[in-house]
């Protein structure tokens, strides 16, 4: 493993190891503004859905095929993603997420004055493409950028940014998208509804498309032990020929599934869920305000998470924020009022540290397959496509409340992988 970060595989120059350590900063610092704006953009879907759904009259089933649109793209864009990065170096896979994602939010002008849902989830399944890729480059980028037995810490470090965005996004939605869409309602048109997503999504086109110019302009390290396989030569380090053959990565693929499913599925039905009169009884405009609670808890963990793991195991805090994530979920199922909307918005704190920490684990000394681990990774996301489609359809069928019994089998596998799964 150590041959990995090596830091000669970033600077062949011979320039001086302070040197190197400032690039590694640089590098880090420019990551973080991705990880934002991946975090924004993914949490605005929380706000999208009670907003289609309105619009389009959908039940929660269908509601949650914009989950499975955006979150189904990793499924099926993940493995060409990590070819695409192999052969272009992490740098320009970055420029190119970016460059798809931003095409994807301008796919939302159409979608809003076409009127139709179809356009909608393929806008959003352009997006979730270049977010993809953008997820294959970055976080293995990251991982790769200073020392193995501080990756987990420094992943959290970063994702605490992506967490930055996840908090912001609620607010920013409910002020220009579910607020502007009360007004509409009785104010204009029912079909002028559809139409308050344009302003919001070509913001945040632009936004992408300066981040696209910046990323290619930037000066950033090189990993060359990742850039060097493009031969197509089979790859032996360690004995396995592939990332597959090790089972901690495996076994962190179906985490990533899980941790995915559970915190999108929340997410997704937030707004819903705090809306219902035994619950919080709010509006949606109001409760997606709260929705800030449940992010920003992801936020303040994910800081709290990397300054903790530098001194605990990675494994152990992943296991006991697990436990306090299934337990407050029972609690949001088993009562009401506001002991249920608080422990729902709490599970956020713990969910915090998770996907990193799951990342960074399952890619420990992976050596040269690092670039295909991140790939496999990546395709498990696709459990924010599934599960929440399952919770839609287990909420239409027993009822919002009962439906979140799927979360908590969710983490308790990410228990057991904290525990055990997660060993070399």
């Amino acid at each position: 493993m150590a041959s990995l970060y090596n830091n000669s595989q970033l600077d062949n120059s011979g320039s001086n190891k302070a040197g190197t350590e400032g690039s590694y900063r640089f590098a880090l610092v420019s990551l973080t503004s991705l990880f934002f704006m991946w975090g924004f953009i993914t949490c605005l879907n929380d706000i999208l859905i009670p907003h289609l759904k309105a619009v389009f009259s959908l039940n929660y089933t269908q509601a949650m095929l914009i989950q499975f649109c955006f979150f189904g793209a990793y499924f099926l864009v993940s493995i060409p993603a990590g070819r695409l990065v192999k052969k272009l170096g992490y740098q320009k896979g970055i420029v190119t997420g970016l460059i798809i994602a931003s095409l994807g939010c301008a796919l939302f002008y159409p979608a809003a004055e076409f009127e139709t849902y179809g356009l909608f989830l393929g806008a959003l399944f352009v997006l979730a493409s270049g977010i993809t890729i953008l997820q294959v480059a970055a976080n293995p980028y990251v991982n790769a950028l200073g020392s193995s037995e501080t990756a987990s810490s420094r992943l959290n470090l970063t994702q605490a940014f992506n967490a930055l965005g996840t908090t912001v996004a609620p607010y920013f939605g409910a002020v220009l998208i579910l607020s502007v869409a009360t007004e509409a309602t009785s104010a204009l048109a029912h079909s002028a509804e559809a139409e308050v997503v344009k302003l919001p999504y070509l913001l945040l086109s632009g936004m992408l498309a300066v981040l696209a110019l910046v990323f290619a302009k930037l000066k950033l390290p090189v990993i060359q032990s990742h850039i060097d396989l493009n031969s197509g030569e089979t790859v032996t380090y360690k004995g396995r020929t592939g990332a597959l053959q090790s089972t901690h990565l495996v076994l962190g693929a179906v985490g990533i599934f899980v941790y995915v499913g559970a915190e999108v599925s929340i997410g997704s039905f937030l707004v819903n869920f705090l809306g219902e009169s035994h619950i919080g009884g709010l509006k949606e405009s109001e409760a997606a305000q709260l929705i800030t609670y449940y992010w920003g808890g992801a936020m303040v963990g994910r800081f709290i998470g990397s300054a903790v793991m530098q001194k605990v195991a990675a494994g152990k805090v992943l296991a006991f924020n697990a436990a306090m994530a299934a337990i407050l979920v029972a609690v949001a199922m088993l009562s009401s009022g506001n002991i249920a909307m608080w422990a729902i918005l709490a599970v956020g704190l713990f969910n915090s540290i998770m996907f990193p920490t799951i990342f960074s684990l399952a890619l420990r000394d992976l050596g040269p397959h690092t670039s295909q681990g991140s790939g496999v990774l990546c395709l498990a996301i696709v459990g924010g496509a599934i599960l929440p489609l399952l919770q839609g359809i287990t909420a239409d069928a027993i009822g919002i409340q009962q439906a979140f019994f799927l979360p908590i089998l969710c983490y308790a596998f990410i228990l057991f992988y904290g525990v055990k799964g997660s060993r070399i």
